[in-house]
């Protein structure tokens, strides 16, 4: 099952586009599509910040966390790398993900603000949170 939100997001990608993430391995928009869906509805309360950490011409890298609560109420801090590639329409091409999950208490959670709207922009990012 998808939503419109996996669809909207997979317009993004090219339709042919290459993932890996942790270990599993994606090829072109249904299969993204299908693996967001499924990746959503795990992974709740999902909270991101990401940081740019290099560019040159179409490539991209980035480091990540983001915190997101299990269906059973354990919090966990996702941290990972990705590094993007771009076509000449400025649609991702590929996209490889290494990414390592934390379980947190509530206690230790670090990303607060409210789940349905955008990081404020006075919160602090990666570097400043010391992640």
């Amino acid at each position: 099952m998808e939503s419109t939100r996996t669809r909207k997001v997979a317009l993004a990608y090219t339709p042919d586009s290459r993932w890996r993430n942790r270990d599993t391995f994606l090829q072109g928009r249904n299969e993204i599509i299908e693996f967001l869906h499924d990746k959503w509805s795990r992974e709740l309360n999902y909270r991101l910040i990401k940081e740019l950490w290099a560019f040159a011409d179409n490539r991209i890298a980035v480091r990540y966390c983001y915190e997101w609560q299990s269906a059973a109420g354990q919090w966990y801090r996702a941290y990972g790398n990705e590094n993007w590639e771009f076509n000449s329409d400025g649609l991702m091409s590929s996209r490889h993900a290494s990414i390592n999950d934390v379980e947190i208490s509530e206690s230790q959670r670090k990303f607060h603000w409210d789940v349905k709207t955008p990081r404020p922009d006075d919160h602090p990012g990666l570097t400043e949170l010391g992640l």
